[in-house]
């Protein structure tokens, strides 16, 4: 009679599995040759007599910006199944659209840095930035006109007035740690995620595609803009200036009410408020002060939560989506939203 052996004993080694990091690069690739003909577009509606007018575009423009907001266009026009060419027009458009809010919000805020280079009031001045910008949109409204889709003019015009009104409503809110929490998702949807969703919406549109796709590209936009600018508010506390295109802490030198502040603001004590309104109310900076900022909102999680509700409005802008079939471009645009998001890491 045989000896009884136990079964062996099978030893399972757990390799953690990391996923790739989310990308843009796929979304890149999909358009990369309408993106092409979008750029040559913007090349050529830059040039004018005026030097210096080509001068200022081009130095903002040609300063290495992702170019999203365009890309969502010509993306949202290719999930519709578009096949004309007035996408081309209008992603040109929204570029332009975002280059002169650029050129006036750097005027704005006096902001000394943009996309890792000197800001173009920096070196031209004030009054020729603001000009360009004005230049730069008339020409996006000119080719809004010359697609000849009535509906995506009146969706980025309507924008054009909904992002200066965002402006508007910042500047009324800058300095005023009252503002709440509501009224500063108010001012970044207007001010950021109107562009995003105009954007989204007019490749639909001139697609002619029903009112429900429509509108979830559109929400689509909406979100990602919110979601993108949260993120964008947390990196100005807790990023590195080389990726960030700016001064880590320009916004609170200037000021800015962001929601990282109205956190830490809500959550803190009374002499924590009372460094809030010191530094931001009065601009009363002192060495330290932005060290100081940062430990307050690491000890109330305010840039913690800042991404969490990021990640919140990016989970709204993926389900709108599901009104889709699956297919490369739709999974390049939810891989995007989680690249947005994923900007903080």
């Amino acid at each position: 009679m045989s000896a009884f052996r136990p079964a062996e004993k099978l030893l399972a080694v757990i390799v953690p599995f990391e996923s790739p990091a989310p990308s843009i690069d796929p979304l890149v690739d999909l358009v990369s040759e309408d993106m092409t003909r979008v750029n040559a577009a913007i090349l050529a509606r830059t040039g004018s007599d005026v030097t210096m007018i080509p001068e200022v575009a081009n130095h903002l423009i040609a300063s290495g910006g992702k170019r999203l907001r365009p890309m969502l266009t010509l993306a949202m026009a290719q999930l519709a199944g578009y096949a004309g060419d007035g996408h081309i027009k209008l992603s040109a458009s929204v570029e332009f659209m975002h280059t002169a809010t650029l050129l006036h919000d750097d005027v704005v805020d006096e902001s000394e840095m943009r996309r890792g280079r000197m800001a173009a009031r920096m070196l031209w001045g004030n009054e020729a930035s603001v000009l360009v910008g004005d230049f730069l949109l008339g020409q996006a409204f000119k080719m809004m006109v010359e697609v000849g889709s009535l509906r995506a003019l009146d969706i980025l015009s309507s924008a054009a007035a909904v992002i200066a009104e965002g402006e508007v409503m910042q500047l009324a809110a800058a300095k005023n740690t009252a503002t709440t929490e509501d009224e500063y998702v108010a001012v970044i949807r207007a001010k950021t995620a109107e562009l995003f969703a105009a954007a989204c919406e007019v490749g639909l549109v001139i697609a002619e595609r029903p009112k429900a796709e429509q509108a979830a590209c559109r929400s689509f936009g909406m979100n990602l803009g919110v979601a993108f600018q949260l993120v964008d508010d947390a990196l100005d506390y807790g990023g590195k200036a080389p990726k960030l295109g700016k001064n880590v802490g320009d916004d609170f030198r200037e000021g800015k009410i962001t929601l990282p502040v109205v956190l830490a603001f809500r959550r803190g004590s009374e002499s924590e408020r009372q460094f809030w309104r010191r530094t931001l109310e009065q601009g009363d900076h002192t060495e330290g002060d932005l060290e100081h900022a940062v430990g307050l909102m690491t000890r109330h999680r305010a840039l913690e939560d800042t991404v969490k509700r990021a990640r919140h409005y990016g989970a709204i802008a993926k389900d709108a989506l599901a009104l889709f079939p699956d297919s490369p471009i739709k999974s390049a645009l939810i891989e995007t939203v989680e690249f947005c998001i994923g900007r903080t890491h």
